[in-house]
């Protein structure tokens, strides 16, 4: 059983790496370095009706994988996220990565436990770490864009105060903001410059900036254009609003800072403890997944410690 369990736990790893490095091989620094430059004049060109980036072709050269994910609808969501999060990389070779981080330590554990199915369900954990981490960044992101927000807005009114348009504040903020602010106004920018339909354009940053004050710019901005009105002082209260929202959350989360921490020590406490005994003790501890009853226990504590996470991550997390 175990040179079975090891060579499978190696296949896999070894097949998901090997994809990984053939996704790698491809055009030289250099001549990525030269589409990067000339990604703007190709824009002119190819530039069709909807820019939506869930609509967009695959980055990967794994058809076959990117067909599949396609089908069961996790590639589109899974571009758009890695999109908010600011990352290149493609659909699947996340998916590789998780594949193949579960194979290593599926294999790590059964070499010391010598125990198959506790092993392979305890390295399961591993698959969600890579989607963890595009959330975190994603949340990042959308966090820091909301931050820069209300300052683009009010730069936003004074040029409209001054009698530039619409468009003309759009182009300044995406050439003297910061990132990531600048690149979603610069996107927001060209594609009204290329010709693109303005509500499109505008339905697009709402797509690719989900939060709810860009929410309000976008019909702001929608609804000044089809009917009028002064856009600037509306623009204002938005920034206002944005501020005074912002200042809230920063409230929020220092009066649920305790009630957060207690919840991750919460959780991760059995789990130290628990490996911290397997090391002094591995035969006492190794009772857990060798006999019927250690599992039943092991199961039922880890279901209690998970729904006991969720339910304080439910009573700290307040929307604003």
């Amino acid at each position: 059983m175990i040179p079975i369990m090891l060579i499978v736990c190696l296949a896999i790893f070894a097949l998901a790496a090997a994809v990984i490095v053939a996704m790698q091989a491809g055009p030289s620094k250099q001549v990525k370095q030269r589409m990067d430059d000339l990604s703007p004049e190709i824009a002119r060109v190819a530039l069709e009706e909807t820019t939506d980036i869930r609509r967009e072709e695959p980055a990967g050269r794994i058809v076959w994988l990117n067909r599949w994910m396609v089908k069961i609808d996790i590639a589109p969501r899974t571009r758009l996220l890695l999109y908010q999060a600011g990352m290149k990389t493609p659909v699947e070779r996340l998916l590789l990565v998780s594949l193949a981080g579960w194979a290593v330590a599926a294999c790590a554990l059964y070499l010391r436990s010598h125990a198959v199915w506790p092993a392979v369900f305890l390295a399961a954990g591993f698959i969600p770490v890579p989607a963890i981490y595009v959330f975190r960044k994603r949340a990042s992101r959308l966090a820091k864009f909301e931050q820069q927000l209300p300052e683009a807005l009010d730069m936003l009114v004074g040029a409209l105060q001054v009698g530039h348009s619409l468009i003309a504040g759009i182009g300044s903020l995406g050439h003297d903001s910061a990132e990531p602010l600048a690149g979603e106004f610069r996107k927001l920018f060209d594609e009204q410059n290329f010709g693109l339909d303005p509500h499109t354009a505008m339905m697009n940053l709402a797509v690719r900036v989900p939060l709810p004050d860009v929410r309000i710019f976008v019909a702001a901005a929608l609804i000044q254009k089809e009917s009028g009105g002064n856009l600037a002082e509306v623009l204002a209260k938005v920034a206002t609003t944005t501020r005074a929202r912002f200042q809230l959350r920063k409230q929020i989360r220092v009066h649920t800072a305790q009630g957060r921490l207690t919840g991750w020590i919460l959780s991760l406490l059995p789990v130290v403890l628990g490996v911290g005994m397997y090391v002094v003790n591995p035969g006492g501890m190794s009772v857990l997944w060798t006999r019927p009853i250690g599992l039943k226990m092991l199961w039922t504590a880890t279901s209690m410690i998970a729904v006991g996470w969720l339910i304080i991550q439910r009573i700290v997390r307040i929307r604003v």
